[in-house]
């Protein structure tokens, strides 16, 4: 049984630890998913978190703020049962982030569609020259008539291939650099669009090469203002980057979890792993780095909920510690399961896999390094 202490916290509310406590009932008895087919779990994911009436916290409705915290219990819960689960559900919300917050009326009744799992969203910001650098964004958008025409291509992109909506972002040209993009919500149907390549990665997740070939939008497909592109890319990531530290930590407790399972069972020399110091110092290391990456996660999503502008270091810091500490509580764990701990199927080894890609995407460690330093050096 996960350790759920941290429910008693004071950034909590009841109604957040009724979530937890449904939703985990909830992964007990649906997951984990089937991964044989990754396009086709997800689809079925995806349609069952919306039938639970999970999906209703990715998004805000018209009205509504999105509860920070509740995003990051999920995602924590999510990820202790199952990668692929909380994938499926942070995609509806990074997909729709910014629907939710800078949306239209007619915007959002694609968010309706994926709060209620009968759409997949995709969220197409990186391209082959462009990461982590949003301002050296290639793609275009020409204004022509009562539209803009897209032109260029997003890689790496979630969902690529499967979703039914893409919230994309291209330069609009109103200044240089990122005060010249702007963001528009595209229908994977629109003409023009193609999926170039499928990418598989070490933990199977949909993703794809995008290519937009004179794809033309309404101009009712812009997502704020022409040029607030770069804000409205920010101002979603500054909300999801401290979920990506709750799927993280999620990841670390299911480690931790079944670390001590084993060292209690596994015997050595005649007594079980859990009689050795050395092995009870991994332990205490693994529970430190968990608790201390819950505290800083939780810190974020608190102060986000508590009307905080911006939280970009402390969402910074969250998602980076969280990410780096559990990789180091899941290679403990691979090392305190021995040979067992790299056979494929193994559930530490597939946390292993799982956990890599976390400190890359939605702002690699070093990039969330530079963030937070700015933010030291300009108080």
């Amino acid at each position: 049984m996960a350790d759920r202490s941290f429910l008693s916290w004071p950034f909590f509310e009841d109604r957040h630890r009724a979530l937890a406590e449904g939703l985990d009932a909830w992964c007990a008895a649906n997951l984990p998913a089937d991964h044989a087919d990754v396009d086709a779990a997800c689809r079925d994911l995806v349609a069952r978190l919306g039938a639970g009436g999970w999906l209703r916290h990715s998004g805000a409705g018209a009205g509504e703020s999105l509860d920070v915290r509740s995003l990051c219990i999920i995602r924590e819960t999510l990820a202790r049962h199952d990668g692929l689960a909380d994938f499926a559900f942070a995609m509806q919300g990074l997909g729709m982030g910014a629907v939710s917050l800078f949306g239209t009326a007619e915007q959002r009744e694609w968010l309706d569609r994926t709060r209620s799992g009968r759409a997949i969203s995709g969220f197409a910001l990186t391209e082959p020259g462009s990461g982590s650098d949003v301002a050296r964004t290639a793609t275009t958008a020409v204004r022509d008539g009562d539209g803009f025409v897209l032109n260029g291509e997003k890689t790496y992109i979630s969902n690529g291939g499967i979703a039914d909506v893409y919230v994309v972002f291209a330069r609009t040209g109103e200044a240089p650099g990122a005060r010249g993009l702007s963001a528009f919500l595209m229908p994977a149907d629109a003409p023009g669009l193609e999926v170039v390549e499928r990418i598989e990665v070490v933990a199977p997740h949909p993703l794809a090469h995008l290519r937009l070939m004179d794809v033309r939008l309404p101009e009712s497909a812009l997502i704020g203002a022409p040029g607030a592109g770069f804000k409205v890319a920010m101002a979603v990531l500054d909300v999801f980057r401290s979920t990506v530290g709750a799927a993280a930590l999620g990841f670390a407790r299911r480690a931790l979890e079944e670390s001590l399972a084993r060292v209690k069972d596994r015997q050595l020399f005649g007594a079980p792993l859990a009689d050795l110091q050395m092995v009870q110092g991994h332990i205490a290391d693994m529970a430190l780095e968990v608790d201390a990456a819950a505290l800083l996660v939780y810190r974020a999503a608190w102060t986000k909920d508590m009307g905080a502008a911006r939280v970009t270091r402390e969402a910074a810091m969250a998602k980076l510690y969280a990410t780096e500490a559990a990789q180091r509580v899941i290679d403990a764990a691979v090392q305190l399961h021995g040979g067992d701990g790299v056979r494929k199927g193994v559930i530490v080894e597939s946390l292993y896999r799982e956990i890599r890609a976390l400190r890359i995407y939605e702002g690699a460690s070093d990039v969330q390094k530079v963030v937070i330093a700015r933010a030291a050096l300009d108080a």
